[in-house]
């Protein structure tokens, strides 16, 4: 019997070859679109999931308010937390103290590079699940000369992945110190929060000075992993928590603050841990991603559901045959049930086989290197089938409730006429071009505020100026002198400025708090030259500029912008001169003076506040970071020119430079895949819905060939038979503009409400999106309806 219906269910879609196909390649489109964010979405929920002992490793987080307010927490701990938890918390089977890889110098084969570097324990790699291709995971990080490096890492340096026993020389404070490469990790997962290139034996870091003067329990800079004993509860202990901390912390902390255990596998969906070097994501992001994604596939589905009440039409009469001779409803219902999976099925294969071509576009679109994996995601088979049923069923359940409720005797009369013209197959329609609108609205507001944020002037000159990284040189200082010595000769180069922060995304910033008049200030301290703020653009509002000249500059004179000088109820008018009361950072022997107010620039993302700053030229500090303005035009000579000054003064330390506006342009990254993502998204359902629309167009012609010969023969005008047939799906589509607009409008002010700077939504914004869908619609509808109008009315007539 079910081999006979699969019979059946082939011949009728073979039967009607276009709408078959239409219906395949929409619901096959959906499906791709759909598994593509699923892998997504995957890939995110499992990050880490990969280790073996996963469910029992956690970081330890630094802090806690209270054992059951939930919080970020540090992710930061104290040196020689792990092994005092190891030695007194009889759950904690074993510990594992990690340095987040740094850039620093290597040399190999007497050739100068710049690399990531990390330290672990030794039991890193007994802990964690990564996988040693060639070396022992219990030794390989066992001495301070020891190192490991993944499979193209070595590849890169050495010409051949298997480089055990090969020796370079590693920048270890200011000194290059040999190690010998003991271990080859395979290539890391992109699914993991720990991607390093190298990693060196954490007792290798203990013996440099930072790590000699961190080794105590008022130095929070490590992050530590724990893995627990199986069936364990310790992280749920808070109070036993608290006490072990309390130990070993009584003078640093309140009576509620002590430890929190946070899952490996929920680090990267916790947004509040500062610090991660693969960015933590919203996992409420990640659904609403895969909402779009069901949204597009519920297009196609319906799509299939507008189509097969369509093609009802034809089988009417075979549905009446088989109900005189004994067909049940339930037979028939299974029958058109077995047809919507078969076609279902047809469409995953050939949506699967789409979505691995599209897999790499994806990928540049998301930001992942995501790929299809059974191994590494076998929960994908269970949800990919889940799919086929649901979409199989959520598109076939309304047209085999239809088909087979047909009455014998009346469709043996007549042809039956279902083409578009019900009630429900209008709400189908009107329902995709719903959510078609939504997001093409979504994805044009998300773009203007993009653009907004890339365009706005922070308050300073971004344009044309170089950064370079310095912070590996060892006596930076000298270095600039010599470095901006050199291109002062220049006529490309216009200025140069140096500093100990950088600015844009991921530069980080020094910051300090403390407490005036009763009130707590926290504020953005960068520690810059005489030249920088005019390098850089930036206006004073008041006062003077640093000066070479003036010595008390670099001992107690300070720049503030315009947020500082608010928070002191200062005016540019009488802020100069004024001591910064209760400042105290730098050890100073009395308040710092102002002696200038800048313009208030924006230093991180238009989705923040400006925030205090204080600008100082206290010494010892070393500039991390070189500034180089370039004459407007083409860059090469100028690049050249630095290449070539750097080269001179530092010929073992490569450069490594960027454009200051590409950096501060990469705070808004998120904000441009949202945007590339919905609108991606909003442009395929469009396309599914026009195709739709075409189908269902076909369809409402074929119905009404015999009307339209009668209403030509009595004169009807092409532009009233053009009219007839389209009239009523525009309004469909007109009214689903109108239904979605408002809407859409109450989520995107929402969702603009978390930007500190931001557009406002223009009434342009619905009408352009309605008028291109509505003009979409029409070339859809109208080219079927021209089709019909200068169609023979003589053949319309014959047509039965």
């Amino acid at each position: 019997m079910l081999k006979n219906y699969f019979k059946l269910a082939w011949r009728n879609l073979a039967k009607q070859k276009g709408l078959s196909f239409i219906s395949l390649f929409g619901l096959s489109v959906g499906i791709a679109c759909f598994i593509l964010f699923l892998l997504y979405a995957v890939n995110e929920f499992n990050f880490d999931g990969f280790h073996k002992n996963a469910d029992d490793i956690y970081l330890v987080l630094n802090g806690r308010t209270a054992a059951k307010e939930v919080i970020g927490g540090s992710i930061f701990t104290e040196m020689p937390l792990g092994p005092a938890m190891k030695q007194e918390l009889a759950d904690v089977k074993e510990d594992v103290r990690y340095v987040q890889p740094f850039e620093t110098f290597i040399n190999v084969n007497k050739e100068g590079r710049r690399e990531n570097m990390g330290y672990a324990d030794p039991a890193f790699f007994s802990v964690f699940s990564f996988k040693l291709k060639y070396g022992n995971v219990t030794t390989a990080l066992a001495d301070i000369h020891n190192i490991v490096l993944t499979e193209q890492t070595a590849k890169r340096l050495f010409g051949r992945s298997n480089a055990i026993g090969k020796t370079f020389q590693v920048k270890i404070e200011n000194v290059f110190q040999p190690v010998i490469v003991t271990g080859i990790a395979e290539d890391l997962p992109a699914n993991s929060s720990f991607q390093f290139t190298m990693l060196a034996s954490f007792a290798r870091w203990a013996l440099t000075e930072e790590g000699k003067n961190s080794n105590n329990w008022g130095w929070d800079s490590y992050l530590t992993f724990v893995q627990l004993k199986p069936g364990s509860s310790l992280a749920g202990d808070g109070q036993l928590l608290a006490d072990f901390k309390h130990r070993h912390q009584p003078k640093h902390l309140g009576p509620k603050t002590g430890l929190t255990l946070e899952p490996l596998k929920a680090i990267h969906t916790n947004t509040r841990l500062f610090g991660v070097k693969v960015s933590p994501v919203d996992p409420q992001m990640i659904w609403i991603l895969l909402i779009i994604a069901a949204g597009v596939l519920l297009i196609a589905c319906m799509n299939f559901t507008t189509l097969a009440i369509g093609r009802s039409a034809s089988r009417s009469k075979e549905v009446g045959v088989r109900k005189v001779i004994g067909g049940t409803k339930r037979a028939l219902m299974f029958q058109f049930f077995t047809e919507s999976i078969l076609l279902t099925l047809f469409s995953t294969v050939a949506g699967l086989f789409l979505a691995i071509r599209l897999l790499p576009y994806f990928n540049r679109l998301s930001g992942r290197q995501l790929v299809f994996s059974i191994t590494q995601f076998p929960q994908l088979i269970g949800l990919i089938v889940a799919m086929v049923v649901i979409a199989g069923c959520l598109a076939g359940f309304y047209p085999a409730l239809l088909l087979s409720a047909f009455k014998a005797a009346d469709v043996l009369k007549t042809k039956a006429k279902l083409g578009g013209s019900n009630l429900f197959t209008k709400s189908l329609v009107t329902v995709q071009f719903i959510l078609s609108a939504a997001m093409i609205i979504s994805a044009i507001i998300i773009l203007q505020q993009l653009h907004y944020m890339e365009s706005k002037n922070p308050g300073f000159d971004k344009e044309n100026v170089v950064e370079l990284e310095t912070y590996l040189i060892p006596d930076s200082r000298n270095a600039y002198a010599q470095f901006r010595q050199g291109l002062a000769a220049y006529p490309e180069i216009t200025g140069s400025a140096s500093a100990e922060n950088g600015l844009g995304e991921r530069e980080g910033m020094s910051g300090t708090g403390y407490t005036h008049d009763g009130k707590s200030i926290r504020c953005a301290e960068y520690n810059v030259d005489a030249d920088y703020i005019p390098t850089l653009g930036m206006r004073m509002l008041a006062g003077r500029n640093f000066s070479p000249d003036i010595a008390s500059d670099t001992i107690d004179n300070v720049i503030i912008n315009e947020a500082m000088m608010n928070e002191y109820g200062w005016t540019p008018g009488n802020a100069i001169g004024k001591p910064l009361e209760g400042y105290d950072n730098h050890g100073l022997a009395k308040a710092p003076t102002v002696i200038g107010v800048v313009k208030n620039f924006n230093y991180l993302g238009l989705q923040h506040k400006i925030e205090p700053q204080i600008f100082l030229r206290f010494p010892p500090a070393q500039p991390m970071h070189f500034f180089v303005r370039l004459r407007p035009g083409n860059p090469a000579t100028a690049l050249a020119t630095i290449g070539a000054e750097w080269k001179k003064i530092l010929p073992n330390y490569p450069i490594k430079y960027k454009f200051l506006d590409e950096d501060l342009d990469r705070f808004y990254q998120s904000e441009e895949r949202l945007s590339n993502i919905i609108g991606s998204a909003g442009g395929l359902s469009i396309f599914l819905s026009c195709i739709g629309l075409l189908g269902l167009s076909v369809l409402a012609v074929s119905n009404r060939t015999k009307e339209i010969g009668i209403r030509k023969v009595l004169g009807a005008s092409l532009t009233a038979i053009f009219r007839l047939i389209s009239k009523d799906f525009l309004q469909l589509v007109a009214f689903a503009v109108v239904i979605a607009s408002p809407i859409v409008w109450w989520v995107m002010h929402k969702w603009l409400q978390d930007y500190a700077y931001r557009i406002r939504i223009e009434w342009w914004v619905f009408v352009l999106t309605g008028v291109t869908i509505t003009g979409l619609a029409l070339l859809t509808v109208g080219f079927q309806a021209m089709r019909a109008a200068v169609a023979n009315p003589v053949k319309s007539l014959r047509t039965e």
